[in-house]
């Protein structure tokens, strides 16, 4: 790598940093009244050339990565044209320059995209060649590529206008910001253009962010890994053009969304480095895909950000454990945003819980350990497709998944989509069924099955409203779901959700979801459902990953090194059913009834129910083989189920046996659980736990995180 002589206009390099120091604090740049501070020359996007330069000496390992993409390999055009424009503005490279501007011409030359495709990634690497090689593009050339942006604008004001949906984010408005930055003193339009988007950012889509981001999750589920990293990305060019800082307009969700993202990733390191995210919605995740990387930048970018913060800083210490983008065409990624001046925290010591009220998320962990045993709970609002009809879901993970997440994504509002994977039937949570019930639309499918499960009137394909005023005129619809509390005492975390308004109330009373999970991996799950009529049939599902095992009265899950225990303890006798996705009869996936087996010859398949079946039409990757079921033997108007799932390692044999207790006149129902006993009151939400000699009462109606000291 060249040495470099930083030896020019040391006073204009004072004042960008001036302006760093700024945005880094909060505090906006003096554009609102004094005319706007973007800088007039290039490169500017992501810096002076001197900064540049400066960073390719301090990140020399990863900026010497960056040059052999730019150089030698063979890459996508947006990994090729970002990381031969970066080394074109550091080593003042003419033909590199040359030849990624003839690369950005592909695009301007090409048609215009519209609609929901990545028109904005296509302006993106456009606008940073343009920025970064300005001095390489010919005069026509720019006033072509000036047209190109305007028109690509004009074709889709119409487009991606939801701001819960990750258009908006990701096909979208970052491509556009970046464009007007990089022409802005060229092209007439780019200030104005620049400005609307600005006030469609404050006006629509930082409250949305707040609303159903808060607390860094996001509703739309495993989607913000597709779009986050791309509207940072053009937050961190705003901060660096003109000290704006767009992270202080929804601190609801930037200031939590590290950390949130750190608890969304399962234990361990897996393939190429990286790790896996847990599956939240539509999307991907169960395959290794370029997306783990965004999801690392996108952290490293907060961390920046919030580096001042212990909770931050412990997310640093989590994000330095890969510290490589695992995908080599990457390398740009590792050396704009991996800040390694940012000091560790004690990642040990952090907190091992986190919750999300937007979504409705919580998260909780054994430890940080690369073996530990993770939880994930969903009770939220609906705000998007890409969520499912999973109210009261949950995952857990020990080694390997164990309790997952079920169907495929073959596409968006295909038969098995519709009628399978986003449905109730595919998580781990309660079906009533009421055989008179109809489902509206979903996503503009064909929906043809009455499973029993969640409903939802779908008024758009995009499953909800364009914007947070829009939500709240409609929240009768939309409010389904709430976390009622939430509490993390170190040897135990306690949740409790109420579910009900998931549910058609024309046959649903309610249904509460109690959870407590003792560390390091036992979790005792109580769920009340009462029902409108007594012979609508009540039944509780878990996503197997594999085809349990019986034993006595226990179901035993394994995957690989993991093993998960599942005892029933109400009803008093189940009728248990295991539906694999193999076409077998039910003497290989028998049914239990009291824990007596009894076989049947009729085929079960896992995508079938109702007498149809709704396959996939591609497999996407791991997903739970085997649903069990699990309803009481008689009638009743409200049920009880009471299940303990222990997860372990697939060398455990057995586990401590639970005990339900009966109190009184039915004030409560107690279960003693090794050490700990545990008590759910009747009626209402509530109930205590004893452990050590030491009793304390639930927090109810609390959402607290007593582990991280904050309320």
């Amino acid at each position: 790598m060249p040495a470099y002589k930083i030896s020019r206009n040391r006073l204009r390099m004072f004042w960008i940093f001036v302006c760093m120091i700024f945005s880094v604090s909060g505090v906006q740049s003096m554009a609102g009244s004094r005319g706007r501070a973007v800088p007039s020359e290039h490169p500017r996007l992501l810096g002076s050339r001197l900064y540049l330069q400066s960073l390719a000496a301090s990140r020399s390992d990863a900026y010497k990565r960056v040059v052999v993409v730019a150089r030698q390999r063979n890459a996508d055009d947006h990994a090729k044209m970002i990381s031969m424009a970066l080394v074109c503005a550091i080593e003042n490279d003419k033909v590199l320059g040359e030849d990624a501007v003839q690369l950005a011409m592909k695009y301007v030359d090409g048609p215009i995209r519209k609609g929901h495709v990545t028109f904005a990634h296509d302006l993106a690497r456009c606008a940073i060649v343009y920025d970064l090689c300005y001095e390489y593009w010919t005069a026509s050339q720019r006033a072509q590529f000036h047209e190109y942006v305007n028109a690509t604008v004009d074709a889709n004001v119409r487009s991606e206008t939801h701001v819960f949906h990750n258009g908006w984010y990701g096909y979208k408005h970052w491509g556009i910001g970046l464009a007007c930055y990089a022409t802005y003193y060229e092209n007439d339009r780019a200030p104005a253009i620049l400005e609307q988007l600005e006030a469609d950012w404050r006006t629509r889509a930082a409250p949305a962010l707040d609303l159903a981001g808060d607390g860094g999750g996001w509703a739309e589920g495993y989607y913000i890994n597709y779009w986050l990293y791309e509207w940072l990305f053009f937050c961190e060019v705003a901060k660096r053009c003109e000290g704006l800082d767009h992270y202080a307009e929804a601190p609801n969700f930037f200031e939590n969304r590290a950390v949130a993202s750190m608890f969304e990733a399962y234990p361990g390191i897996g393939t190429y480095g990286s790790r896996r995210p847990i599956p939240m919605g539509d999307g991907g995740g169960r395959r290794f895909g370029g997306d783990r990387d965004k999801v690392l930048s996108a952290r490293r970018i907060l961390v920046s950000r919030y580096g001042d913060d212990p909770v931050h800083r412990a997310v640093h210490a989590f994000n330095e454990q890969t510290p490589r983008s695992s995908v080599g065409d990457y390398a740009y990624k590792d050396f704009l945003w991996r800040d390694t001046s940012v000091e560790k925290g004690e990642l040990e010591s952090s907190r091992l819980s986190h919750i999300s009220q937007g979504p409705g998320y919580v998260y909780a962990r054994s430890s940080w350990n690369d073996d530990a045993t993770y939880f994930f709970f969903k009770c939220g609002d609906r705000f998007t497709a890409h969520q499912h009809l999973d109210v009261g879901h949950f995952l857990i993970y020990k080694y390997e998944e164990l309790a997952g997440d079920g169907g495929h994504y073959d596409s968006f509002g295909s038969s098995h989509d519709v009628n399978y994977h986003l449905r109730t039937i595919a998580h781990s949570t309660i079906l009533v069924y009421d055989p008179a019930e109809e489902w509206p639309g979903i996503r503009a499918g064909n929906v043809t099955g009455n499973e029993g499960g969640q409903a939802h009137n779908w008024p758009h394909h995009n499953g909800a409203v364009t914007d947070p005023e829009q939500w709240y005129a409609g929240r009768e619809l939309y409010d389904i779901a709430d976390i009622l509390a939430f509490e993390d005492r170190g040897e135990y975390v306690y949740v409790a959700g109420d579910c009900t308004r998931a549910y058609s109330g024309d046959k649903m009373e309610s249904f509460t979801r109690q959870i407590v999970y003792l560390r390091p991996d036992t979790f005792v799950i109580f769920d009340r459902v009462c029902s409108k009529n007594a012979g609508f049939k009540k039944t509780w599902l878990l996503q197997a990953m594999k085809v349990p095992q019986q034993t006595d009265r226990h179901l035993v899950i394994t995957n690989g090194k993991g093993r998960l225990f599942v005892q029933t303890l109400l009803p008093a006798r189940p009728q248990v059913r295991l539906v694999s996705g193999l076409n077998v009869s039910r003497a290989r996936c028998p049914r239990f009834e009291g824990g007596t087996p009894s076989t049947r010859n009729t085929p079960l398949t896992l995508y079938s129910y109702g007498g149809r079946d709704y396959p996939p039409s591609r497999d996407t990757g791991p997903a739970p083989e085997c649903r069990i079921e699990i309803s009481p033997s008689e009638p009743s108007v409200c049920d009880y189920f009471l299940h303990v799932l222990t997860a372990a390692g697939s060398d455990v044999d057995s586990v401590e046996e639970a005990t339900l207790i009966r109190r009184g006149r039915a004030q409560d129902i107690t279960v003693s659980v090794g050490t700990a006993t545990i008590k759910f009151d009747l009626p209402g939400v509530g109930g205590s736990i004893e452990q050590h000699g030491l009793q304390r009462k639930f927090a109810d109606g609390i959402i607290s995180d007593i582990s991280s000291g904050k309320l």
